[in-house]
């Protein structure tokens, strides 16, 4: 007698929930390459093969004192890279910061001494003047739509011949009168240009500011409904505007922020030499704007960190006075940082590709 055979139940597997599907299309990228990915992580790498190549070439770097020097060469540099590197990543970048700065100083310098007021009268119109070229900058910007380099451009020819012009008008000579001797300098110098040890190793004060700024620009980008209006208006200022986002406060805002930066360090240079020569400053913004390029800002925006550009200005400082401790010819420190920033661009290209791949 036969039997029914009967068909055992198919039973459905269900789906690991940890399993990755197999398109490789939707594939998680290598650790590694999402790491590289990331602004800030390939001028760490770089900052690090120049700090280890230097700590051999030039061994007296590995004394205490140089290594506080090249801190306070990094942090005279990184203070003003910072906003820099934010107005990139929004999209524009500043012509005029290095001038600028020289204006800040000037200001402070000539109103307080030719008026005999207190040196802090002269820092808080300093600060005024600075945070209104920016906005001047940003504003020609957007209410003419002119490119910034354009802008910028002309704004840097007019502080360059001011500074100088009036600088000789006010004093009859191409610097200023010492200060050092005025109501409020020991205050002022306190602030912007003192010195306190560390293990006996005395270090500028410039430094735990600018870790400060930096610190305070990462949580600007990172965690505040402003830093996502600077992405946004540098990825794509038409997009932001449609989702509501205000572009042009934005961006005014960041070019003020870069006329804070000058400010600041203004009133370093001044309180640390008690007087400015009113030729200084042109070319510094050059190395502003490679200090965010090699940290990993794109010129065309929208990309960038604030960290990355304190490794970039750690490579400037590092290269600088290692060329000096290692006792070779200065003349190499342009040759060096050519060789720095076309490397920033090259891996800044390559980081491009990878983040947009699929």
């Amino acid at each position: 007698m036969g039997m029914a055979q009967q068909a055992a139940p198919a039973v459905a597997t269900p789906p690991d929930p940890g399993a990755r599907p197999a398109d490789g299309r939707t594939r998680e990228r290598p650790l590694v390459v999402r790491l590289l990915a990331r602004p800030e992580v390939g001028v760490f790498l770089g900052a690090a093969a120049v700090f280890v190549f230097f700590l051999i070439a030039a061994p007296s770097l590995r004394q205490g004192g140089s290594m506080a020097t090249v801190l306070y060469q990094a942090s005279t540099i990184g203070i003003m890279a910072l906003p820099v590197a934010l107005l990139m990543i929004g999209g524009e970048f500043d012509l005029s910061a290095g001038v600028a700065v020289i204006t800040s100083a000037l200001t402070a310098a000539m109103l307080s001494y030719q008026l005999t007021l207190n040196i802090w009268t002269g820092v808080i119109v300093a600060l005024v003047v600075s945070v209104g070229i920016g906005a001047f900058n940003g504003w020609v910007l957007v209410r003419t739509g002119l490119p910034s380099f354009l802008v910028t451009l002309g704004t840097f020819m007019i502080l360059q011949g001011v500074n100088l012009a009036v600088t000789k008008m006010v004093t009859g000579n191409v610097a200023t009168d010492d200060i050092s001797t005025m109501d409020g300098f020991e205050q002022a110098r306190a602030l912007f240009a003192s010195s306190f040890d560390v293990g006996g190793v005395q270090v500028k004060i410039t430094v735990v500011w600018w870790l400060v700024f930096a610190a305070l620009a990462t949580w600007v980008l990172l965690r505040t409904k402003y830093g996502n209006w600077i992405f946004a208006v540098g990825g794509n200022k038409e997009s932001a505007r449609a989702v509501g986002v205000p572009v042009t406060f934005t961006k005014i805002t960041l070019f003020m922020l870069v006329g804070f930066g000058a400010w600041f360090v203004g009133m370093h240079q001044l309180f640390s030499f008690n007087t400015v020569q009113s030729g200084e400053g042109v070319g510094q913004e050059l190395i502003y704007i490679a200090a965010a390029v090699i940290g990993g800002c794109l010129l065309t925006g929208g990309y960038g960190s604030a960290i990355g550009p304190v490794f970039g200005a750690f490579m400037f400082g590092m290269v600088q006075q290692g060329i000096v401790y290692a006792g070779w010819n200065p003349d190499w420190f342009k040759a060096f940082l050519g060789v720095m920033l076309l490397g920033a661009v090259l891996i800044n290209l390559w980081v491009q590709r990878t983040a947009t791949r699929r």
